[in-house]
């Protein structure tokens, strides 16, 4: 199994670049989960996945799902008091969602 370089562990979970350091030192992973209170096989999953982690890659959308629906259905004409009873949140907060939402769009990508 191929693991990161520790220079793409900034984007990893603190358990994570722990377990990872530990491997590096050297321990095993019965002994890792034993420190961690887990198992050797939730360990060897979390190795699994941090090994699928790509801080790189981009998913191309900076908004969350709700951010998404709110813009989606306030240009279909919804109101946010038509929102705020599908959502079960103030009209208000809705309004402040959408707002946000234009914010990280306007903002510039780093590259």
């Amino acid at each position: 199994m191929h693991l990161q370089p520790r220079a793409h562990t900034a984007s990893l979970r603190l358990i994570e670049r722990r377990v990872l350091r530990l491997r590096e030192d050297g321990v095993s992973t019965a002994e890792i989960g034993r420190r961690f209170g887990r198992s050797a096989e939730a360990i060897e999953q979390m190795f699994d996945l941090i090994a699928l982690h790509d801080p790189d890659a981009q998913t191309g959308d900076v908004l969350n799902a709700l951010e998404r629906r709110v813009l989606r259905w306030r240009a279909q004409g919804m109101d946010h008091d038509e929102l705020a009873s599908r959502f079960l949140r103030s009209a208000d907060h809705l309004s402040r969602v959408k707002q946000l939402a234009h914010y990280k769009l306007a903002r510039p990508t780093v590259s």
